[in-house]
């Protein structure tokens, strides 16, 4: 009799704890996808500030047709990117073609005086501002999700569930690259 009652409270501790593990991680899981809704808010307005942007650019750039193409094409494949991952590879080649395209305005000083373009640079930039900030909240919850994951003992919950460790929604090597390089003062 009392080892059927050591046995009963241990199957009841273990229940308990799969529970408990295995909502935790539910939650994990679901705050990483709330950061994500945030993120879409924000990539929602950049996709539609791109195409005013390339309106303004294109008349200053009748021969950079190919640029305004890749920007036109990357903003298509990123609206149209289904689930956190392939949104966020397809963000990256978002940003790379914006980049594209801010290397090619710097050769048009027309272009950066013209009201109507800096007026859409300044909306682009205050969107990029804040997607920099729900990009760290988002990176923060699929790092608390990530740990959960492969932390020992929950990690046997998550293995149970066919859960795996999430990518972080990186801004890409030559956007890293870019950004540690010092600033180039011309005088």
């Amino acid at each position: 009799m009392t080892g059927l009652l050591i046995f009963g409270g241990i199957v009841l501790i273990v229940v308990i704890w799969y529970i408990s593990a295995d909502n935790r991680l539910v939650a994990l899981k679901n705050n990483r996808e709330n950061a994500f809704a945030d993120i879409d808010v924000q990539l929602k307005q950049r996709h539609d500030l791109i195409p005013q942007l390339v309106s303004a650019v294109k008349g200053y750039m009748d021969h950079e047709k190919e640029v305004l193409e890749r920007v036109t094409a990357a903003r298509v494949g990123a609206m149209n990117a289904s689930g956190i991952n392939s949104k966020i590879a397809a963000e990256k080649e978002l940003n790379s073609a914006m980049r594209a395209l801010n290397v090619q305005v710097e050769a048009y000083p027309d272009l950066k005086a013209s009201q109507n373009f800096m007026h859409l640079q300044g909306e682009i930039s205050d969107v990029e501002n804040k997607l920099a900030s729900v990009r760290r909240y988002f990176n923060s919850a699929t790092r608390e999700f990530n740990t959960a994951i492969e932390s020992i003992p929950t990690n046997i919950v998550a293995n149970m569930k066919g859960m795996i460790v999430q990518p972080f929604f990186e801004i890409g090597e030559d956007d890293r690259k870019t950004m540690d390089k010092a600033p180039e003062i011309k005088f």
